[in-house]
């Protein structure tokens, strides 16, 4: 899923006061993290998740597989945190087209 620069910056206004809902430990994107944060992002569309891995690079590729595996775009990434979004095609929360 592709996002311009308008969507971007409108999904980090509606993520600004969010928590980081899922969390990667130690053990690394494992099956039970990627199903949980299917599930998120079917419930809630965008939501923060926070990556404990020691280096930037390390992060990224996490983040990268998350994205991957769970269809979801990459709105914005700080330090230990990026925020994810991901359309509900059934039932949509948040509107990108306003």
């Amino acid at each position: 899923m592709a996002l311009n620069q308008q969507d971007k910056r409108r999904l980090r206004s509606l993520g600004h006061g969010l928590k980081p809902v899922v969390i990667v430990g130690v053990a690394g994107v494992t099956d039970a993290v990627v199903r949980e944060l299917d599930g998120a992002l079917a419930h809630h569309e965008l939501l923060k998740v926070r990556v404990n891995a020691g280096s930037r690079p390390e992060r990224g590729r996490m983040i990268a597989t998350l994205c991957e595996r769970t269809d979801a775009a990459l709105v914005q990434s700080i330090g230990h945190v990026a925020l994810l979004y991901r359309a509900n095609p059934d039932k949509p929360r948040i509107s990108l087209n306003d």
